[in-house]
């Protein structure tokens, strides 16, 4: 246990879902208190290592702002060390350094880095700045534009920030197979976000076997605690939106990529950073860089590099050690990575001996876990109380689909 950890200094997570459950769960076993700031998910309320759960208000800005530091003032939390766990929050600690740093410490990036992968527009202007393929990318200033699109189909819109929650932003992404379905869901699109946000991009073929990441602890750049994984299985499996089974690897050209990027962010904290292989030209393509803990970042954990306690650690003076996750360790998310999986059976792409072999050794459950079992039992009712809740509030956003691809393209299934 650390000095800090006696003293009784903590962390406050901001969300409960299953990223900040591996967030409670890798601080709470090194014994440090953590508190959860409970949003529409419960996963992170029913672990053994919660101390305190408490609503996280859906506000603005400047109410949350205030609310984090009230919420230090009246209970003492005084160097407290604050984890998002989304794009949003993340986004709030560093546009509210200055303010909330007289009370917590931080554990984003400043503002003038994270901005470069919270806004896709500036983290696709840094990759052609540093000679780093992406997918070819057009911001349309109108329907003209889309109709002038000279990229490959099927092409896909997607915002360039997430600010609201409409059933745009809360898609992975519009796929679109022909340029008369690019239009009608452009013009879909401007409906629900500033048009100026809307992007366009050409689809990267393949599926998990081709998503690949670096994920890192850094310091003013240089990577502290580093691995790389691929994204074996997805849902869905064509098109991902979430990780359901990951593994370590070796690739150093994603490692290469990842470095001179974060080199020149002179980033600070942890990040994961997503490519795809292309394999028209075997090229990587960078797809995202995520200042903040991602959905598989418990995997780290087995693998010898566990990211949030290293995180807490260097955000509290502590030196650490170099270090790299070791290959040949898998995550897997039952509840997503089981239906996933049986699909591919049932369309002839996987065997059911393969999928058992999938599941040997070492491998990190993203719920499960014998020292903490009642988020696993809570998960199935969870999940469905959630799909519910979500469709009688947000009918429009979570009920809704969006305009149907044309034949040639296809929408994710």
């Amino acid at each position: 246990m650390t000095r800090a950890a006696r003293d009784g200094q903590g962390a406050v997570v901001l969300g409960s879902d299953y990223k900040a459950l591996g967030i409670v769960r890798s601080l709470g076993r090194h014994g440090i208190p953590v508190w959860v700031l409970r949003d529409e998910h419960s996963l992170a309320n029913w672990s053994r290592y919660t101390r305190r759960s408490v609503a996280w208000p859906s506000a603005s800005e400047a109410d949350r702002v205030a609310f984090l530091l009230d919420l230090g003032r009246n209970h003492a939390l005084d160097d407290w060390a604050l984890f998002p766990t989304d794009d949003e929050t993340a986004a709030l600690l560093a546009r509210n350094r200055d303010e909330l740093s007289e009370r917590y410490l931080l554990t984003v990036a400043e503002w003038q880095a994270l901005r470069w992968a919270y806004d896709k527009r500036l983290t696709y202007r840094l990759a052609s700045e540093l000679g780093i393929d992406h997918p070819l990318t057009r911001f349309p200033h109108d329907s003209d534009d889309v109709r002038c699109f000279d990229g490959r189909y099927p092409a896909i819109l997607k915002p360039a920030i997430r600010a609201d929650a409409n059933r745009f932003t809360t898609s992975k992404a519009w796929p679109a197979g022909d340029n008369a379905s690019l239009v009608a869901r452009y013009e879909a699109a401007c409906a629900l976000v500033d048009p100026r946000l809307i992007m366009i991009q050409e689809q990267i073929p393949g599926d998990g076997d081709a998503q690949l990441s670096y994920a890192a602890l850094c310091s003013d750049g240089t990577p502290i605690a580093s691995l790389v994984a691929r994204r074996t299985r997805q849902w869905p499996m064509d098109f991902g939106r979430a990780s359901t089974y990951v593994e370590t690897i070796e690739a150093p050209d994603v490692e290469r990529n990842s470095t001179r990027l974060l080199d020149a962010l002179r980033f600070d904290g942890i990040v994961e950073i997503e490519f795809k292989r292309d394999a028209r030209d075997g090229r990587l393509k960078l797809l995202d860089i995520n200042a903040r803990v991602w959905g598989w970042h418990s995997l780290g954990r087995r693998a010898g590099v566990d990211f949030p306690y290293l995180l807490w650690q260097l955000v509290n003076g502590e030196r650490i050690v170099a270090l790299r996750g070791r290959p040949g360790v898998r995550w897997v998310r039952a509840l997503t990575d089981i239906p996933v999986s049986l699909g591919e059976v049932l369309r002839g792409r996987m065997s059911i001996a393969k999928y058992l072999a999938s599941l040997r050794g070492p491998i990190e459950f993203a719920i499960l876990a014998a020292d903490d079992p009642l988020p696993a039992i809570v998960e199935v009712p969870s999940a469905m109380y959630l799909a519910c809740s979500r469709r009688v509030r947000d009918p429009e956003v979570h009920g809704a689909r969006p305009l149907a691809a044309s034949s040639s393209g296809g929408a994710p299934r």
